[in-house]
């Protein structure tokens, strides 16, 4: 059995600047703080990102000549805010014409104002094939938790990117309608998708933070069975993944000059492996290591990762050996950046053969030693002892268990979040990207 290797690359451990607190930020957003087309925004410790929804496709059809109000729900505020714009899987240029941002109310209503969102000075943008863009500051005071409505006015015709389970109701104008960006009404938004299109990150500007935490992985991450409440009921869009109801405990039980924000980086149906021989053809190249870059690296003040990836390995062919390859090779990578990494043992599934359960079992073997993945983590949050039934420790409790052997429900959803010690996060002081 390959084991990870440790390395020797040191961690680079830099303290992030508390210069100011969310109440004592300045009235200004800076001029000098325009992205690139690259995605490379400038350098600093006060942004953080807030918010994330990994693109995986494009969307079914396209967008023409109509605005899109995608609804965001951020970790933590700040004083400004700054979107992230992806045409990863196009295959033509995405021009957006008008962008605003503003604090989101019933449906697709702002409570207030929506306020222009430039890039570089400019109220449209184009992004190239396989590309993505910052914008520059946009000066909105939010708060943790809080739902920020972007709009973007699409002239088209293009076919945009999308994460597809967004778990939430978004919102698009009929084509052909025209300019509602500015719209506080959401009358114009006729139309709803639960794909998150476009947008696929927030950052928030507040120096008071400690950095962003990413959970990174496959459905379980994404938030499959957050809407699982019981016969009957369904939750869509109350924010009850696991990563959201971690973001609240964080903000709940951490003093405000302690806090971090929590971005998902979660696909569903993705491996960690790009070895496995099952692994379905819609998803080549969203495995792990290949993803790492755009879903993780390319975020902003990240201290830390919560590794939960494996369940789909299995299932999809992998062996041991193939998967604990893929996390050498990630939590190299990840360490190198001065970032951090936490490790959940796979977690239990119902539909694995013995062989199957025999690999599950010498991974988790691998990630407990010494509660650092045998030197090659940072530590590890066990899932696999939080989710597993006690008599059957190869299948989900049921209590949690969704119906399917694999998803966790809301009860399931909490577990996992209150399993996770705030204690370790915070003691993470990678220097990740600024």
């Amino acid at each position: 059995m390959t084991r990870p290797r440790t390395g020797g690359v040191r961690r680079v451990v830099v303290s992030l600047a508390l210069a100011l607190t969310l109440t004592g930020f300045t009235d200004s957003v800076s001029a000098s703080e325009p992205s690139s087309a690259s995605g490379g925004p400038p350098a600093g410790r006060s942004w953080f990102t807030s918010w994330a929804q990994s693109q995986q496709s494009l969307a079914a059809g396209p967008l023409t000549d109509q605005s899109l109000r995608m609804i965001t729900h951020l970790s933590q505020g700040g004083d400004a805010l700054r979107i992230r714009v992806q045409n990863t899987f196009g295959t033509a240029p995405l021009t957006v014409d008008a962008v605003t941002v503003g604090h989101g109310g019933e449906g697709a209503a702002l409570t207030g104002p929506a306020v222009p969102v430039t890039f570089q000075g400019r109220r449209a943008v184009t992004v190239p094939p396989g590309g993505e863009v910052w914008s520059d500051a946009a000066r909105l005071l939010t708060r943790p938790q809080q739902n920020v409505a972007v709009s973007m006015f699409v002239p088209g015709p293009v076919v945009p990117g999308r994460h597809v389970t967004g778990l939430r109701d978004n919102y698009l104008t009929p084509a052909r309608s025209g300019d509602h960006t500015d719209d506080r009404s959401g009358a114009p938004y006729t139309e709803t998708v639960t794909s998150t299109l476009l947008v696929s990150a927030v950052d928030v500007r507040n120096p008071a933070l400690k950095g962003t935490i990413v959970p990174y992985g496959s459905s379980v991450v994404d938030g499959v069975g957050s809407t699982d409440c019981g016969p009957g009921c369904t939750e869509t869009g109350t924010n009850q993944r696991w990563t959201d109801v971690l973001a609240r405990r964080v903000t709940e039980e951490l003093p405000q000059g302690g806090r971090l924000a929590v971005a998902n980086a979660g696909i569903s149906g993705t491996t960690s492996s790009d070895a496995c021989p099952r692994t379905p053809g819609d998803l080549a190249g969203l495995a792990g290591p290949a993803r790492l870059e755009r879903d993780v690296l390319a975020l902003h003040g990240v201290t830390g990762v919560i590794y939960y990836y494996g369940t789909n390995d299995l299932a999809n062919g992998c062996t041991a050996a193939s998967i604990l390859a893929s996390y050498d090779t990630v939590f190299q990578r990840l360490h190198r950046a001065g970032i951090k990494v936490y490790v959940t043992p796979i977690t239990p599934r119902g539909s694995y053969t013995g062989p199957q359960n025999l690999d599950r079992d010498a991974v988790n073997t691998v990630v407990r030693q010494g509660n650092n993945c045998s030197g090659g983590c940072d530590g590890v949050i066990d899932l696999d002892e939080v989710l597993k039934d006690p008599l059957q420790p190869d299948r989900l409790r049921l209590d949690y268990d969704t119906g399917d052997g694999i998803h966790a429900n809301i009860a399931g959803q909490r577990a996992i979040a209150y399993a996770v010690p705030l204690a370790m996060l915070t003691r993470a002081r990678g220097h990740g990207r600024p």
